[in-house]
């Protein structure tokens, strides 16, 4: 008993510090797909981000009535505690698997809705899907999908004809740059896919592998505060 205790309030204050690592993931879930809301056009895709932020909010009172529980145990406290455990699993396992679905899915997607935005880019800084793509380019410090060479493929005659592509691919030190593709070294050569991709699969799996392990801490709470729930007595039980 006197380590199942000794456990679970070690589990709470692990509770309170990965209530913050686990709203952290969820945000960077949701900035992910807001920021880049023209390539992921499906609303749904940020929902395991708002539910791992959901998980992280309900952390904190949970990680306080298992420090509770530990320190002085009554029946009221051990049926929440078990409820609220039960509520998060249900929002860790969801989440989890949204995560992983969600990003092999948008990953098989990506290159298409990558390529027919740049192949449509017609260097108006007007239109939405262009500006997308500009914006894309510099915060990723890439060009083009796979590399600068996609821009002279486009719909849009004034890349190819001139042998240049949009400003968006000039590297930040160089100011001055105007996309002339004889200037190779003021441009980034890399291409936004594999960028996005990668970044996709770091905010997601980080998602997902807090959940799962979070999921397995849960369970051992629940292991614990069963293993107290035995041993008390049911003298304070109420009609």
């Amino acid at each position: 008993r006197s380590s199942a205790q000794a456990l679970l309030r070690f589990l709470g204050f692990v509770f309170w510090v990965t209530a913050a690592a686990q709203a952290f993931g969820g945000v960077l879930v949701i900035l992910m797909f807001k920021n880049y809301r023209y390539l992921f056009q499906e609303s749904y895709l940020s929902l395991p981000g708002w539910l791992a932020i959901a998980a992280a909010l309900v952390l904190l009172p949970t990680g306080v009535l298992a420090v509770s529980t530990s320190i002085k145990s009554s029946r009221n406290k051990q049926g929440t505690f078990m409820y609220l455990l039960l509520l998060l699993l249900c929002l860790e396992i969801s989440s989890a698997v949204l995560a992983y679905a969600y990003a092999i899915r948008t990953a098989s997607q990506l290159e298409s809705a990558m390529g027919y935005l740049v192949y449509q880019h017609n260097g108006c800084s007007q239109d939405p899907g262009s500006r997308a793509v500009d914006v894309m380019q510099r915060k990723l410090q890439c060009c083009g999908v796979h590399n600068y060479t996609d821009w002279l493929k486009t719909t849009a005659p004034s890349w190819h004809l001139t042998a240049c592509v949009p400003e968006s691919c000039c590297k930040e030190k160089h100011s001055h740059c105007g996309g002339h593709l004889g200037h190779l070294e003021q441009l980034s050569q890399e291409g936004c896919l594999k960028k996005l991709e990668v970044q996709l699969w770091f905010v997601m799996l980080y998602v997902y592998w807090c959940c799962t392990v979070l999921s397995i801490l849960e369970l051992l709470a629940g292991v614990c505060n069963g293993i107290l729930m035995r041993h008390q007595t049911f003298h304070d039980l109420q009609l």
